[in-house]
């Protein structure tokens, strides 16, 4: 009897143990920068942005081009003050200044309309693929039953995982099925 009480005890002991371990949850990790840096609409959207803030800094360097051509005549033109001219010159020099604040004003304001239209092509450029990303990270952790599945990027401060060692790395197969190539390095576990 004594046997038999052992045996059932180391039974369900183990019958315990398997759903204990049945239950516990899986998972996985993820590295966004990866993905993001080799899919081929992140580095289209990444190259548009690039055109299109070059296209901005161009139109602000041209202003302050301006204003450095009209400053340097300014200054010329105050070199030649005599007292003949003096009251001609003055005038002319006093427009000037007027007109290089409101230059120097429409410079400070298209910087900061600058940086707002960037910003707002960035998130028009971005948010779609970011979308796309977050919903293909979904399907491969319920394909793959993961409970869980932490970002390992970078760019996200790895302050979501403290410790790794192993679980399951879907980027390769999110990659795969959003059509990005290459690879990138692996980040170094804490």
């Amino acid at each position: 009897m004594k046997k038999f009480i052992t045996t059932f005890s180391i039974a369900a002991g183990l019958f315990l143990t398997s759903n204990m371990v049945s239950a516990q949850q899986k998972i996985g990790h993820v590295n966004s920068d990866d993905i993001f840096t080799n899919l081929p609409e992140a580095k289209t959207a990444e190259g548009s942005l690039d055109t299109f803030t070059k296209a901005k800094q161009g139109e602000i360097e041209k202003m302050i081009t301006s204003y450095q051509t009209k400053l340097k005549a300014a200054q010329d033109k105050e070199k030649t003050i005599s007292e003949a001219n003096k009251e001609t010159v003055i005038k002319e020099l006093t427009a000037a200044q007027t007109e290089l604040q409101t230059l120097g004003k429409d410079i400070e304001t298209s910087r900061t309309k600058a940086a707002q239209e960037i910003s707002k092509k960035q998130t028009e450029l971005f948010t779609p693929i970011q979308k796309k990303v977050s919903s293909m990270i979904a399907t491969v952790a319920k394909e793959k039953g993961l409970a869980y599945v932490f970002d390992i990027a970078p760019s996200q401060g790895n302050s979501q995982v403290a410790y790794m060692d192993g679980g399951e790395d879907i980027t390769p197969t999110v990659k795969s099925k959003l059509g990005a190539t290459g690879t990138a390095s692996k980040p170094a576990s804490k």
